[in-house]
C-alpha cells in the first residue's frame, strides 16, 4: 500500500505540474482582480442613484468608442447594470469594458478587461471543453488524489513513532 501511494503521489505529481501552475497563477490572478487594473478596471460611480437613461441610450454611447467595436446588441456580451453606483458596465466581445453614467449617459472608463480571459484560461475553457474536461478535470482528481497520499505519506512517520513508543512503553 505505502509503495502504491508513493508511486501515486510521484507520477500525479508530475502529470499535473502544468495545469496545476496555470491554475495557480490564473487563481492568484482572480482573487485580486479587484485590486489590480490591469485585469479588471475598477468600477466606477455615477451621477444618479437610479437609471435615467435607457437600453437604447447605452447602446448609442457604447457604438462611440471606437476600441469597443460595438456596432449593435451582437457586440455585446453582458450588461452589468449597478444602480447604487449609478453606473452600467458594457461588456463587448472584443473583451472590451465601458462603463456608462446611468444618469449622463457618459462614458466614465473605458478599458480592456482582462479577468474573463483569465477565468477561461483558470478553468481549462480557453482551450477547448476537451481540455477542460480532459486535462484540467482530471488533473483536479489528481491533485486530490496527491493530498490524500501526501496526508498519508505525511501520517506514516508519526505512526511509526507511536507504535515504537507504545512498544517500549509496555516493555
Amino acid at each position: 500500500m505505502n509503495r502504491w501511494m508513493r508511486k501515486l503521489h510521484r507520477w500525479g505529481a508530475v502529470v499535473c505540474a502544468l495545469p496545476l501552475l496555470l491554475v495557480i497563477v490564473t487563481g492568484l490572478l482572480l482573487q485580486v482582480k479587484k485590486q489590480l487594473t490591469w485585469v479588471q478596471p475598477p468600477t466606477r460611480s455615477g451621477s444618479v442613484s437610479q437609471p435615467e437613461i435607457g437600453f437604447d441610450r447605452v447602446l448609442e454611447v457604447a457604438q462611440t468608442v471606437q476600441e469597443a467595436e460595438v456596432r449593435s446588441w451582437a457586440d455585446i456580451v453582458r450588461l452589468d447594470i449597478q444602480p447604487k453606483k449609478g453606473v452600467v458596465k458594457v461588456q463587448c466581445k472584443n473583451q472590451w469594458e465601458l462603463q456608462v453614467d446611468l444618469g449622463s449617459g457618459e462614458v466614465l472608463s473605458s478599458a480592456y478587461r482582462r479577468s474573463d480571459w483569465i477565468e477561461s484560461l483558470h478553468d481549462g475553457s480557453f482551450f477547448s471543453d476537451w481540455a477542460k474536461l480532459g486535462v484540467f478535470l482530471p488533473s483536479g482528481l489528481l491533485l486530490l488524489s496527491l493530498w490524500f497520499t501526501g496526508a498519508w505519506l505525511w501520517w506514516l512517520p508519526i505512526q511509526v513513532r507511536l507504535r515504537k513508543k507504545r512498544n517500549l512503553s509496555t516493555k
